[in-house]
């Protein structure tokens, strides 16, 4: 493992990056539409007004469409994990597994199971059962999102776990530590609540088009009044569990944090940087200020990171040199680090050796060195301390994306609504054409989020105990290239098809029909 081919490592990562961003294209509309259409369904079910079931079965279509392809996406992104990273999968596949497990056999059944009553049922079943499916589509959505984020944050934060030197594999011990994890609940609340933000930006970009075409007029006011509010209620809540996720990631994930800041000499009662320009070609070591230019809020991030404003707050250099004091004493360097994980490897290779053999002073004795050194395993491949820094300007510029166009949205999803309920949001074409062109925006945000948490903790594939090189399949890195293109080309066409799809629908309208004294 030690001597694959850098080559076949960027391309690995290349190709499930690929496959990541265009399958988190469609997760987050599914998890924001589900909402806005199941917010719909229940006035409709309240009052008994078909405008509202007409309205909920038009987003009800879009939402299938979406659907539909995300799950196309998602299998092969499961694929990628036995094929592209063998050796991660053996590594850790009996924990990674039991929460994928768990989201195939409950979490997608309940989907796929209420999502034919959803579609075909509406008088084929009671309001009242028809509106359960709905939901009940909805939490699946939602609880297939839970299980696949707390596989992704024991990736980043693994715990619930032991290392089993016989097997040469992490096998779990302790499941609820897995779903309870701070770093899960966090990841959780905040990647789904960003999906409400995106869906109601679709949402609103949509009806806006419908009243710039003076269609349906009644229809889009009416979305945009559900949509808007479960917009705001998302990011807001976003916010809070971003806070929440900021703490952790300073506690777990140094390093992430620093890239995240650009910050590479820490200290106490550090700013956070609102915006600012990275100086280009820094990197660790040298002399280089790290900013061209940049305005921060006065210790706002030592406050994020340790709940106190005067708090410590270590930079890159800091994290690679080591030295600071933490509550578990003085910081190790990356140096240090990388010297335990090669103990650590050695004493795996001298226990396993000795087991062979039957001397089990030695293995007791190499068993016990391995235990002393494991939490360091992954550092043993580093071939300098430089490896454990990650990609600093994609990550800082990521982050700033990301926060900036949520503020917007926040103040697009206020001014919309206050427009809508006093009856003005009709008459302000200006602003309805920034509502439909900022749903590529949407989009945007929220891909630079999953830059921020995948980019942000290279090159760890499991934190500090499996870096990437260790964790790929050893195979050929042409046929690593060709699929990557195949799979360029394919969700390229998928994306089209969708898109065709959608438009076709959008421009056909939502359907009302005379339905007298129905009931269903």
């Amino acid at each position: 493992m030690d001597q694959i081919d850098v080559s076949l490592i960027d391309w690995s990562r290349a190709q499930f990056a690929l496959t990541a961003a265009y399958h988190w294209l469609f997760v987050p509309l599914t998890l924001g539409l589900g909402i806005v259409m199941g917010v719909m369904e229940t006035i409709y079910y309240r009052t008994g007004d078909l405008k509202w079931k007409q309205t909920a079965k038009f987003w009800m279509k879009l939402f299938g469409i979406n659907f539909a392809i995300g799950v196309a996406t998602g299998i092969i992104l499961e694929f990628e994990f036995g094929t592209n990273w063998s050796n991660y999968s053996w590594f850790v596949g009996d924990i990674f597994g039991a929460p994928l497990a768990i989201e195939g056999i409950f979490a997608f059944f309940m989907e796929a199971t209420f999502i034919a009553v959803m579609f075909f049922g509406w008088n084929r079943v009671s309001k009242g059962f028809h509106l359960v499916s709905t939901w009940l589509v909805v939490f699946g959505a939602t609880l297939s999102a839970l299980w696949i984020l707390v596989a992704n944050a024991w990736m980043q934060y693994p715990v619930g776990m032991e290392f089993n030197p016989d097997t040469v594999r992490n096998e779990m011990n302790d499941f609820w530590a897995l779903v309870f994890s701070p770093v899960a609940i966090n990841k959780f609340f905040h990647t789904v609540l960003s999906g409400w933000m995106l869906g109601a930006a679709f949402v609103v970009g949509i009806s806006s088009w419908f009243l710039l075409k003076k269609r349906e007029t009644v229809f889009a006011r009416d979305s945009i009044k559900i949509a808007a509010i479960v917009g705001m209620i998302g990011i807001l809540l976003s916010a809070w569990t971003g806070g929440g996720s900021a703490y952790q990631v300073a506690q777990k994930q140094p390093m992430k944090l620093a890239a995240m800041e650009g910050l590479y000499e820490g200290g106490n009662s550090v700013g956070l940087v609102g915006v600012g320009i990275l100086t280009p070609g820094k990197e660790y070591g040298d002399d280089k200020e790290a900013f061209v230019f940049d305005f921060r809020f006065p210790k706002v991030l030592s406050f994020l990171s340790t709940r106190d404003f005067d708090g410590y707050v270590p930079g890159i250099n800091n994290l690679v040199e080591g030295g600071y004091d933490t509550p578990e004493g003085k910081a190790l360097s990356i140096a240090e680090k990388m010297e335990k994980g090669k103990i650590a490897k050695a004493a795996l290779n001298r226990y396993r050796e000795a087991q062979k053999e039957g001397n089990e002073t030695v293995a007791a004795e190499a068993r016990k060195t391995l235990d002393e050194n494991f939490k360091h395993f992954g550092y043993g491949y580093f071939e300098s301390p430089e490896d454990a820094v990650p990609n600093v300007p994609l990550v800082f510029y990521s982050f700033r994306i990301m926060v900036i166009l949520a503020a917007f949205f926040l103040v697009l999803f206020v001014l919309v609504w206050f427009l809508i309920y006093k009856k003005k949001f009709e008459n302000t074409r200006w602003l309805q054409w920034i509502c439909l062109f900022s749903i590529p925006l949407a989009y945007i945000a929220s891909q630079a989020g999953w830059v921020v948490a995948e980019v942000g903790r290279q090159p760890w594939a499991i934190q500090d105990i499996m870096p990437v090189q260790a964790a790929i399949s050893n195979i050929d890195t042409g046929s690593v290239k060709l699929t990557f293109f195949i799979f360029l080309t394919l969700f390229t066409v998928l994306l089209i098809a969708e898109i065709g799809i959608m438009v076709k629908q959008i421009k056909k309208g939502p359907e009302f029909i005379n339905e007298k004294n129905e009931e269903n």
